[in-house]
């Protein structure tokens, strides 16, 4: 099926724009609220879960497992009695559903087979199996490392898991089989990702951390409990890159989530001379939630490397949409996860920044953005993925003339309503 065409108008980028948002909710937070609402045996309440078609997948994956997903009621017969599923778990194109099922299925006592749309299953599954072998469980995978993946239910025991990557995604699919596990477990990887898992485990008494980055799990039920989540960061970036490119502009976004390892991308920004003000205004289970007020100025040049790509991950190809625009040269290092994301966005985020005349050029690891350019008008291919998507609806805040995005369908993977909102945005006066 050819992708779509949808073109994305620049309404009113020639004046500075204000306005306030409220985003949808947190998409990372609604996976893993759905995953532990689903594992308690009984009621529990999530508000503000995500629109998206990634949280759509495991809604539709906990209902093959004998969990009534309503909104914002869940009731689940608990994790001891959830039902063999009749067909393979299609995740769709959710990398989260997939992971964190092959670690929450880990100690059922049937065989489960978790696959997904062409995009996922080109995505690397390989590395589940050690770690969630560390604690006894049988997960195979296809030959060259990627789905379907094949949960073989077994009992579990505790054990110390070190972890190469500082994925979250990892982190959470060993602490959701940790929990099913005979003994506590540890685990522990390099700084840097989001810990939202690890604290509400926390806030729930069933885990504690023991150093900045090792979590001990403490095996036992989920209690039923009540999630009331925030706004998503992720998608929080986009309205606000649109500000930052726009001196003058500005934008409040309310009730964001503010976990230390969602706000790499506002860090970024806040380098390359925006104004981001933050509030934090409350929480959920010790996660912190607030307020970001971005105004845009003159941007420059920077270096995101370490620590700082794992933070800003999946918000670098914005970022480097921003440098193409900004004085400068900018470099992002580190980032060699990118290509193995719903699309290489390594390469498809240099092809959006040549597309419409800036210069960008990829590394092994990251890419290299000149700066400097003046955005024009012209074709974007979103490469099926949501955040180039998006990225390039930003670029279009900056160009000369209309940016057309082949496949901007993607966005419904995680804001099925950016357009309006975007074009909301734009049109709007201080």
């Amino acid at each position: 099926m050819m992708p779509s065409v949808v073109q994305v108008a620049l309404t009113g980028p020639d004046a500075p724009f204000s306005g306030e948002l409220s985003l949808p909710g947190d998409k990372s937070m609604s996976h893993r609220a759905l995953l532990l609402a689903g594992m308690a045996h009984g009621t529990s309440r999530i508000v503000g879960r995500g629109p998206g078609t990634d949280v759509a997948a495991t809604e539709q994956a906990l209902t093959l497992l004998g969990v009534h997903v309503g909104d914002p009621v869940v009731t689940s017969p608990g994790v001891a009695d959830w039902s063999e599923p009749p067909v393979p778990i299609d995740a769709g194109n959710s990398g989260t559903t997939l992971r964190l099922l092959a670690g929450a299925l880990a100690a059922r006592p049937y065989t489960t087979t978790l696959v997904g749309d062409e995009s996922l299953m080109r995505r690397p599954m390989r590395r589940l199996v050690d770690p969630l072998g560390a604690l006894g469980a049988r997960i195979t995978v296809a030959d060259d490392g990627t789905a379907p993946v094949t949960v073989a239910g077994t009992s579990l025991r505790g054990a110390t898991v070190r972890l190469g990557l500082a994925s979250a995604q990892l982190r959470t699919a060993v602490a959701l089989a940790a929990l099913q596990a005979e003994g506590p477990s540890e685990i522990d990887s390099p700084p840097g990702f989001r810990d939202h898992t690890e604290r509400w485990l926390a806030g729930l008494g069933l885990g504690r951390w023991i150093s900045s980055t090792a979590f001990r799990v403490e095996p036992g039920p989920v209690p039923p409990t009540e999630f009331r989540l925030p706004g998503d960061p992720s998608s929080a970036a986009y309205p606000a890159a649109a500000a930052a490119l726009v001196p003058g502009a500005s934008v409040h976004l309310v009730g964001v989530s503010l976990n230390p390892g969602r706000t790499g991308f506002f860090d970024v920004l806040e380098e390359m001379g925006a104004s981001v003000v933050r509030t934090v205004t409350g929480a959920v289970h010790g996660d912190p939630i607030g307020d970001v007020t971005v105004r845009g100025a003159a941007l420059r040049g920077v270096h995101v490397r370490g620590v700082r790509s794992v933070r800003a991950l999946d918000e670098l190809p914005l970022i480097a949409v921003l440098a193409a625009a900004a004085s400068g040269e900018t470099r992002i290092r580190d980032a060699a996860e990118l290509a193995a994301k719903e699309s290489d966005r390594i390469a498809a985020t240099v092809a959006l920044i040549r597309a419409l005349g800036g210069d960008a050029d990829p590394t092994e690891d990251g890419m290299v953005i000149a700066g400097s350019a003046r955005y024009r008008g012209g074709m974007v291919d979103a490469a099926g993925d949501h955040r180039i998507a998006m990225a390039a609806a930003v670029a279009a805040t900056a160009a000369d003339g209309p940016v057309t995005i082949a496949g901007f369908d993607a966005v419904d993977v995680s804001w099925p309503g950016f357009r309006t909102t975007l074009e909301g945005l734009w049109s709007s006066s201080p």
